[in-house]
């Protein structure tokens, strides 16, 4: 299964000067087209309906939303697919979401893009690539020759102090896609980084 784009928007109200669904709606005004609900701190119905909005937002433009580790929520708002915590929770949703869903884990060493593989996940995101401002804790950052070590695996979506410096240089080792979420988050020029890094 192909990626849905070659850059994947990782949500953050915290860091967002605009409620989300307005700084999603700027990103893919400005070419995004895969998006990740992330934010799970949100309460319960706060979130459905979020994931609501921004699954109507993104499948306007054709876009295919994931939902971080909730795969009910999914379900209910017709999600592309859902980005899980660990190669277990592959089998679980692949039987709730079947086989055109797209099943992402999160994956933080080698051990664990084997493990996802092994399990039948689509893609790994393997964090952190780079040194990140976003996830202080996650440390140390893999680097580059892990990364192309991961990508001989299965597809890779970087992520982890990914920029327009950092990017293409992940791609040239044979990610798939990279993944930003504070660049574009924060920033008060989304046009602007979009067009820098995708």
């Amino acid at each position: 299964m192909s990626l849905p784009a070659r850059l994947l928007i990782v949500t953050d109200r915290h860091g967002c000067p605009e409620p989300l669904e307005t700084r999603v709606a700027a990103c893919l005004a400005a070419g995004a087209r895969w998006v990740w609900l992330r934010d799970r701190d949100l309460p319960a119905p706060e979130r459905a309906a979020l994931a609501k909005t921004l699954a109507a937002q993104v499948a306007r433009v054709g876009g295919a939303l994931t939902i971080g580790r909730d795969v009910e929520l999914a379900a209910q708002v017709g999600a592309a697919g859902v980005q899980l915590g660990d190669a277990a929770a592959v089998a679980p949703a692949r039987a709730r979401l079947g086989r055109g869903a797209l099943l992402g884990v999160s994956a933080h060493s080698l051990a664990e893009v084997r493990a996802a593989r092994e399990a039948g996940a689509d893609y790994v995101t393997l964090s952190p690539i780079f040194l990140t401002a976003s996830k202080p804790g996650y440390g140390p950052a893999l680097g580059l020759a892990a990364l192309g070590e991961a990508t001989a695996l299965m597809p890779v979506v970087a992520l982890g102090g990914l920029d327009p410096t950092t990017a293409p240089s992940c791609r040239a080792v044979g990610a798939a896609a990279v993944a930003v979420m504070g660049l574009v988050m924060k920033t008060l020029n989304v046009q602007t980084v979009m067009s820098e890094i995708n």
